[in-house]
């Protein structure tokens, strides 16, 4: 009855650490909520959606009060006719209080408007303010897509690096069993002593590539767990045999033409080149003149002058109007500078096109050529397998050596090491040719998630 209830419990523990596992949507919802790039560029993009309001804002009438307290101490000489009390921000007119008296106390409050009617530098503003929201988002949707491809590399980057340690241990299994065996034989007489230092030489080696698969497999974890902000639990890994979909369409130029069109980076680049156009018409607004609506109300209120208080009021409305005629060339210097601004703008551009249709060839030829790959290391894991068994069978009979054996088994582990390498490439190479493309989604993501072994 023991063994049973044995066989249960571990069958249990077994599917607890499987279900424990995490799958590559849990990593990224962590990544969402945790990584501080992406965090960055959400900050980022709430910051941009307040460009238009502060763009429009230069359009909008500016209201604003002012008020004085002052008290004066006024000499009654017969050449001061009076003392200014204050002056009218709309007309510059000033107000006087006239006849004798000290100890004056004026308090004055004034609200005034401003309302532009012909600004066109903040027209320009206005229009750059929506086409700078644009980019923030367009920034955002490209920091999404990017958070996408890092968690994917980092989640594979991990179970490769676990692949590799346990190829390693596994290749450490059978070179051990094979220098014991080497041993055994040497003490018999039926093998010489050089048998005996080749499986040596191989068990020291596997050793020292155990330890540098440890190390590795630690710095792909702590390069997750600086994406996902907290040590990453067990990785889910791919089911075995699974089948790798060719990218659709399945010819490069589409691909290219979406990513020189719809690419993130190339939006950013085109909304760039619109910014700089504004902001040459922007400069040369810097030689026209501005027009604006004025208005005012002032009341000021006298005490202690001896023929008694006094209460004032001030009302305006009116244009206001600048024409500039000389600046000592200084935005005629402007303007140049910010058309030579725009033509970097413009080659920017086309190098960000030139750089995502670049990428765009380079993740569908990855894609292809990963597909062929994992297809000859099946094959090739087949015959290396069989290969194995074969010289085993020889090094029975004595027609294979010692060091038949151990280069098949490593020929074996090294050809399962590049098959899962290969796998988690083509896989990458299709997210990286959808982000090219600017098509990338989470939903792409789920695809690939749907391929682990949960």
């Amino acid at each position: 009855m023991q063994k049973p209830l044995l066989a249960v419990l571990v069958a249990s523990a077994l599917f607890s650490l499987n279900a424990s596992a995490a799958d590559l949507i849990q990593v990224y919802q962590q990544a969402l909520a945790n990584d501080a790039t992406f965090a960055s560029a959400r900050a980022s993009a709430a910051a941009g959606r307040e460009r238009i309001v502060q763009g429009r804002a230069g359009l909008l009438p500016v209201v604003g009060i002012t008020g004085s307290s002052i008290k004066n101490d006024r000499d009654d000489s017969p050449w001061n006719e009076g003392t200014v009390i204050s002056t009218d921000p709309l007309t510059g007119a000033q107000t006087r209080v006239q006849g004798s008296g000290s100890n004056l106390h004026a308090t004055t409050f004034t609200i005034a408007l401003t309302q532009p009617l012909f600004r066109w530098d903040r027209w320009e503003t206005y229009q750059q303010s929506k086409l700078q929201q644009s980019i923030s988002e367009a920034q955002f949707a490209q920091a999404q897509q990017d958070l996408i491809t890092r968690v994917a590399q980092a989640y594979f980057d991990v179970l490769a690096a676990q692949d590799k340690l346990e190829s390693t241990r596994a290749q450490k299994t059978a070179v051990t069993e094979q220098l014991a065996s080497a041993k055994r034989n040497f003490e018999v007489g039926t093998q010489t002593i050089t048998d005996t230092h080749e499986a040596q030489a191989a068990y020291d080696l596997v050793i020292a590539q155990e330890f540098a698969a440890v190390n590795d497999l630690d710095n792909k974890r702590n390069a997750l767990q600086a994406i996902i902000g907290a040590e990453p639990s067990a990785l889910a890994p791919l089911k075995p045999g699974i089948t790798l979909v060719a990218p659709s369409p399945a010819n490069p130029d589409p691909w290219v033409s979406s990513a020189e069109n719809d690419n993130y980076g190339v939006a950013v680049s085109q909304l760039q080149v619109e910014v700089a156009k504004r902001e040459i018409s922007k400069t040369r607004a810097g030689h026209y003149p501005t027009l604006d609506l004025v208005a005012s109300s002032q009341r000021t209120d006298v005490h202690g002058r001896k023929d008694g208080s006094g209460l004032g009021t001030n009302k305006g409305i009116g244009v206001q109007f600048t024409v500039p005629i000389f600046n000592g060339f200084g935005v005629t210097s402007r303007v140049r500078e910010t058309i030579a601004l725009e033509d970097k703008a413009r080659n920017d551009l086309e190098a960000t096109k030139r750089q995502a249709a670049l990428q765009a060839r380079q993740a569908y030829l990855g894609v292809n050529s990963g597909m062929a790959q994992v297809k000859a290391l099946e094959a090739a894991e087949v015959s290396s397998q069989s290969a194995l068994e074969s010289n085993k069978l020889g090094y029975q009979v004595g027609v294979r050596i010692n060091i038949d054996v151990l280069n098949a088994q490593r020929q074996l582990y090294q050809t399962r090491t590049d098959l899962s390498r290969a796998r988690y490439d083509t896989i990458l190479n299709g997210l990286r040719l959808k982000a090219a493309s600017g098509s990338l989604r989470e939903s792409d993501l789920a695809a690939v998630n749907n391929l682990l072994d949960k």
